[in-house]
């Protein structure tokens, strides 16, 4: 691998690192040399990825419900007596809801709000004694939220309140760059369109679905793993130091 993209001696969490998207980007960190902290609910699934992540590097699994700030503050703590600074944090984990309009309920918006938006900004909030002893003018601690280009199209699939929420994770992503940079840590987000993860699979398993997701996508496909990874890893290394403020679409083109 290229000094460029190389991400050895640094340390890294990703939150919803057992499956989807976080597992990409974990495992992509890990063939770039880093070590892994990866963190979900459930407790058995974060020891069980991490064992089998544990074959390309070191990775660590913590067990966090981050659906309270009671859960970030835990997550802060229990990383905080594992290592003494943190150069890379994905916030990856959220969800979505889906039901008719006339239906939709509250209950399901103020879920997707508050793990899609507020979590995350818990975490960052919680974390950044860590992140700010990790970072310098040479190589700032990067902080990459995982938003969606949901936040930026119009097509919503029923699924009412998670545009809104990706659209207000990439403004609080933008705010929190501008007020960080001086800290010399950087915010970006990755925009991801579709990839194979729990929340698409309902797609993926049905072949006229499939047909029909695909053909709104201008590259005809969904995304693959690895360009994920590829993804994150130039963000967290040497290629992203003087990157901060942007959403980034990886979408086959579906923004457009």
């Amino acid at each position: 691998m290229h000094a460029y993209f190389s991400l050895q001696g640094r340390t890294a969490l990703v939150t919803g690192g057992t499956r989807g998207i976080g597992r990409m980007i974990a495992q992509g960190f890990l063939e770039a040399g880093a070590r892994v902290f990866i963190c979900a609910r459930d407790a058995e699934a974060c020891r069980e990825t991490a064992a089998e992540l544990s074959a390309f590097g070191e990775c660590h699994g913590l067990a966090a419900d981050l659906s309270s700030e009671e859960g970030a503050k835990a997550l802060a703590d229990a990383l905080a007596q594992r290592t003494e600074s943190l150069d890379i944090l994905v916030n990856n984990a959220g969800t979505t809801w889906g039901a008719p309009l006339e239906s939709y309920p509250v209950k399901g918006w103020e879920k997707v709000m508050q793990l899609n938006v507020t979590s995350v900004f818990s975490c960052i909030q919680q974390l950044l004694p860590l992140l700010r002893k990790a970072g310098n003018s040479q190589s700032p601690a990067r902080v990459i939220n995982i938003g969606s280009v949901a936040g930026i199209t119009s097509h919503g699939e029923e699924a009412y309140a998670y545009g809104p929420s990706k659209a207000a994770l990439h403004q609080l992503s933008r705010m929190l760059a501008r007020e960080l940079v001086t800290d010399h840590i950087n915010v970006n987000v990755i925009a991801p369109g579709r990839f194979p993860s729990k929340m698409t699979r309902f797609i993926a398993n049905d072949a006229e679905a499939m047909a029909r997701d695909t053909a709104l996508i201008p590259m005809k496909r969904w995304g693959r793993g690895e360009e994920m990874a590829a993804l994150a890893i130039s963000l967290a290394s040497t290629a992203g130091a003087y990157m901060t403020g942007n959403i980034i679409p990886i979408d086959g083109g579906f923004h457009l």
